[in-house]
């Protein structure tokens, strides 16, 4: 999943931004706003982690702005702010959830897989299509009642194919969502990651799961 992290500390923005990406997640972060707006405006974003307190344009007024466009990003605010007066005003602005300063980082990750979970109509954590299924939690994926090993990447790849099951992705949509900004790969990279799925998830299976779709994509389906 692809998140944005918008915090003006630089040294807890860096913190989350570091913590969420050794969880496997795509992270772009800004300082601002402002700033935050026009990321969520471009990109296409599983999340955002916002600050409420941010210069240029504070973390209320983004979200205002955000769902007036007819975004609807899921978004969990961070802030000192602990009144219950506070929480209200910026859930009923549209946001999510809401976590008070100083937090713990297992339950952001956790409240992060709350939310988009919910995004996508799926009720747990586990993601499932035919033998195939994956524990976010865990981060256990297991084919046939085997256990699978994958790399980090080949994991958000997998796990961004099995939200968005049976659905046609562009290798476009893919890279949006499975790298960040800061990537500087090669241009084949999406193909290069779907042929590792592949070897570690259909090899050996007489249902291929991963199917390419010529001139468009790839998707996630059982059968044709």
């Amino acid at each position: 999943m692809r998140i944005l992290v918008a915090e003006d500390d630089l040294d807890l923005n860096e913190v989350i931004v570091r913590k969420l990406r050794a969880e496997g997640y795509a992270v772009d972060r800004c300082f601002d706003g402002r700033e935050a707006l026009d990321y969520l405006e471009a990109v296409p974003y599983d999340a955002a982690v916002l600050d409420i307190m941010m210069p240029e344009m504070d973390g209320l007024e983004t979200v205002r702005r955000l769902r007036a466009a007819g975004k609807m990003t899921p978004v969990i605010f961070l802030t000192a702010r602990d009144t219950i007066a506070d929480r209200v005003k910026g859930l009923d602005l549209g946001a999510n959830d809401y976590m008070v300063k100083p937090f713990s980082f297992a339950e952001l990750v956790a409240r992060i897989r709350a939310v988009t979970r919910a995004a996508v109509g799926n009720p747990t954590n586990c993601y499932t299509i035919a033998d195939l299924t994956l524990d976010a939690e865990t981060r256990i994926v297991k084919r046939a009642g085997r256990e699978i090993a994958l790399t980090a990447k080949e994991y958000a790849l997998l796990e961004y194919l099995l939200r968005n099951k049976e659905k046609i992705l562009s290798r476009r949509k893919i890279e949006d969502n499975v790298w960040d900004y800061d990537y500087e790969g090669g241009t084949n990279v999406v193909d290069v990651y779907i042929a590792y799925l592949r070897k570690k998830i259909d090899e050996g299976h007489p249902v291929k799961l991963i199917q390419t779709v010529r001139g468009i994509g790839y998707r996630l389906k059982a059968g044709e």
